[in-house]
């Protein structure tokens, strides 16, 4: 059956994502409910599975408590990522580049497939970044090619979130193991010593994984886009394309606003964080692994701020940035401890070991990092956050594999490529890029429900004829 081929020339793909559209306009709730609906699932299971829970309740309270408030350095650092990457994206420089690769595409389908293309490959650098960044080259795009659908753009700014970005160099689960100072304590006491990115993110098996997807994903976006005629624009959707106006700096600066619009002050503090960052990746250098070592969250975080404060050049325009962009993380402030708080209740009670058990008797080493892949796809649809969510999952999910003898860098990897297709299906990382699209998730679910479609059972092939 040809993917062209279907009632009025439109192809069987774009059809599948314009019946899931309709689909997800009717049904979808909002990310928190699906937070709350696990925290239940997860109190039930422990009364399930523990006659410990079962005989004295209060357990699981005080576990759900006692976990609440576990991940606050990390919703931090998660909300730092969202924040550095969205000033960054701002800089004007940044803006630059995206006028100028707005102007590569040549048809319809291929500015989809554009947009898809370098979200794929800009989260590979920080997925935070590249929710904004791609987000405004699609925009940028929309209005250089009117013919060009619309909600298909803003599904394409979305892939990279959706496909590879927790292979890349901000992918919360291979960071975390990455530094002993990311994991927390409950979770040490599994894994033990820190698993080097050379393990997981840079293994030759991930980065051939990498290279399959986006070369999937990009054939995939093309016949999904809707061709000539059938493409819906940003002015039909009732969205506005034009950018609000910069705010001016009017008159001459009193001494006070002098230091804000000067680099005097900013500049030898990016210069100063620089040399830092230079130095951790030279005292942790004896060798490649050791270096890669010291990427970790901070260091990212920290970098990403120099760059977009080098980039915006005064304190005034870095604020600025900032101030636009700390709407972007109220759903990270609200929902990570609640993920938390499902933490808890998973290791402070015998729901973890249950599970880890059940892995064990259900699998064999050869299927068991496919299971993985369908399990972490499930639970991302509840905990929409690869880091937090890794958490839950790390204690039974490394412990069913060290008994089944599979490699704890592989079974990061194999998370990492199940997790990101739960973002497919799930709106709550959408959101900030669908604020600055003007759009709204039942716009870009149907699209990104297609690639789901496909990329699932793509993974569960990679990860099982890629294993170690």
């Amino acid at each position: 059956m040809s993917f062209e081929k279907g009632d009025g020339g439109v192809g069987w793909i774009e059809r599948l994502a314009l019946a899931g559209t309709r689909l997800a306009e009717r049904w979808m709730p909002d990310a928190f409910v699906f937070a709350l609906a696990f925290t239940l699932v997860v109190v039930l299971g422990a009364f399930a599975v523990d006659e410990g829970v079962r005989a004295d309740p209060m357990r699981v309270v005080v576990a759900w408590g006692d976990g609440f408030w576990v991940l606050i350095p990390f919703t931090l650092q998660m909300s730092m990522i969202i924040l550095g990457g969205y000033v960054l994206a701002r800089a004007p420089p940044v803006r630059r580049l995206i006028h100028w690769l707005a102007a590569v595409p040549q048809s319809s389908k291929g500015a989809v497939t554009f947009v898809a293309l370098v979200s794929m490959l800009s989260s590979l650098l920080n997925w935070g970044f590249s929710l904004i960044f791609t987000a405004m080259l699609a925009r940028e795009v929309a209005r250089r090619r009117p013919d060009a659908d619309y909600r298909a753009l803003g599904a394409s700014a979305l892939l990279g979130l959706g496909t590879v970005w927790a292979q890349g160099l901000s992918g919360s689960a291979a960071l975390q193991m990455a530094s002993a100072s990311s994991i927390p304590k409950a979770l040490q006491e599994v894994v033990g010593t820190p698993i080097p990115l050379t393990e997981t993110i840079f293994r030759l098996n991930s980065l051939i994984a990498v290279g399959v997807e986006l070369v999937v994903v990009c054939a995939v976006v093309w016949f999904a886009a809707p061709g000539p005629g059938r493409a819906r624009s940003a002015a039909e959707l009732g969205v506005d394309l034009k950018d609000p106006p910069e705010p001016a700096d009017d008159g001459p600066p009193t001494p006070g606003e002098w230091l804000e619009r000067s680099p005097l002050l900013l500049q030898p503090i990016v210069l100063l964080g620089l040399v830092y960052l230079g130095r951790q990746l030279v005292v942790k250098g004896g060798s490649v692994t050791g270096a890669l070592a010291a990427i970790d969250f901070n260091f990212i975080n920290l970098l990403f701020l120099l760059l977009a404060a080098l980039l915006h050049g005064t304190p005034r325009s870095l604020m600025r940035a900032f101030a636009a962009g700390t709407p972007t993380v109220w759903g990270v402030l609200l929902q990570f401890p609640f993920y938390a708080g499902i933490f808890g209740v998973m290791t402070g009670t015998a729901l973890s070991h249950t599970l880890a058990g059940w892995f064990v008797g259900l699998s064999n080493p050869t299927f068991y990092p496919a299971m993985i892949v369908i399990y972490s796809a499930v639970l991302g649809v509840f905990v929409p956050s690869g880091g937090s969510k890794w958490v839950i999952e790390a204690p039974y999910v490394l412990g069913a594999a060290r008994e089944l003898g599979v490699p704890d860098g592989w079974m990061v990897v194999t998370y990492d490529l199940g997790e990101a297709v739960a973002n497919l299906v799930q709106p709550f990382w959408m959101l900030p890029t669908l604020a600055l699209l003007g759009l709204k998730a039942r716009d870009v679910m149907g699209f990104t429900w297609v690639v789901a479609v496909v990329l699932l059972p793509l993974v569960l092939v990679l990860v099982t004829v890629l294993a170690p």
